[in-house]
């Protein structure tokens, strides 16, 4: 591939589709970016995509379609942003428009690219890690809450040509490294991000209010050990978290100075990011489904393959689609149900 000659396509004008198309355009790059909804569309293209970042706005139109359809065949690099619901759907529209030696990036919360490979073939499948945290406060209009980095890789852990193009495109978003572990370093992620997107939404508050909370740690910390006992069941080699932190080293230990230890390190977590306010919430608030099934609910059906009890991270499955059926509230209350007795 001539890095000149690349046909781009970005899927989703979402929260990170949306910063993904307009800072990669501004750094020179030329997306063209599925808008899904008009006016979106029309935001996009004129007068662009605003992107409030670091105190600054910027204000950048960039090439925008309303369907897949509408694309050029041929794509070489396709970043794949649609909520995880969507994006195997998503992948069978796209095929047609991929030619052998295409890649995907799958962008979505939590872990769906065992999903997009079954459909679009494993060699055209890299994982992306978003450290970062965005809000969709409109069409088109972005807010970055948190800065971070991005880690890129194929899904077989191998080396690949085509991710060290793609670097450069991401590099103009956030700093982005390769990883030989992409896997790894996305179940890492789900580790904390399954906790904060399920436990944010069942209460209704932002980040900071939840991690104030004593129980609610608790249940964090009980949902993270779960979590790890089907990573060493599925054979996933766990990379650290952002930051280096090693999640292993955190969750094992019985004694008082050990929880004490995770207890703190979340208050410090709540306090350094208290203001996100994660996708899961921000969809019920819409109105709209959220992404649990590959979040929480991955970690479940892992468990059930191997037969290992995760009854935390089911119980938290089971609130959010009673939330989003309407059957029950978002209130700090639910904390005292009894599917939370004993913490």
């Amino acid at each position: 591939m001539n890095p000149n000659d690349l046909k781009i396509a970005v899927v989703g004008a979402g929260a990170i589709g949306g910063v993904t198309a307009a800072l990669m355009t501004k750094a020179g790059w030329d997306p063209i970016l599925v808008c899904k909804h008009a006016d979106t569309l029309a935001q996009v293209t004129s007068p662009g995509l605003v992107v409030t970042r670091l105190g600054e706005t910027h204000t950048v139109p960039v090439r925008g379609v309303l369907t897949i359809a509408e694309l050029p065949r041929d794509l070489d690099i396709v970043f794949h942003a649609t909520k995880a619901n969507d994006c195997v759907a998503v992948a069978r529209e796209l095929l047609p428009y991929l030619h052998e030696a295409s890649i995907v990036v799958s962008m979505q919360n939590g872990i769906s690219e065992d999903a997009l490979a079954g459909v679009l073939g494993r060699e055209r499948v890299a994982g992306c890690v978003e450290n970062l945290a965005v809000t969709l406060k409109g069409p088109g209009e972005i807010d970055v809450t948190s800065e971070g980095a991005f880690i890129l890789g194929h899904i077989d852990h191998k080396q690949d040509e085509r991710i060290k193009l793609i670097q450069p495109m991401l590099d103009a978003v956030q700093p982005t490294r390769i990883s030989d572990n992409i896997m790894g370093e996305l179940y890492a992620k789900l580790m904390f991000n399954a906790c904060i997107n399920a436990l944010t939404a069942i209460n209704g508050v932002s980040l900071g209010k939840l991690l104030a909370v004593r129980k609610i740690r608790s249940v964090f910390i009980a949902l993270m050990q779960e979590t790890l006992s089907v990573a060493d069941a599925v054979g996933i080699r766990l990379a650290p978290a952002p930051g280096g932190l090693n999640l292993r080293k955190l969750l094992t230990g019985g004694h008082l100075w050990d929880q004490f230890k995770r207890h703190l390190i979340l208050c410090i977590v709540g306090i350094k990011h208290g203001r996100i306010r994660p996708s899961t919430l921000q969809s019920l608030e819409r109105g709209r489904p959220t992404e649990i099934d590959y979040l929480n609910g991955y970690i479940c059906d892992r468990a059930a393959e191997h037969a290992i009890p995760v009854p935390v991270n089911q119980a938290v499955v089971t609130m959010v689609k009673e939330i989003e059926a309407g059957k029950r509230p978002m209130t700090m209350a639910n904390m005292d149900d009894p599917l939370f007795a004993g913490f």
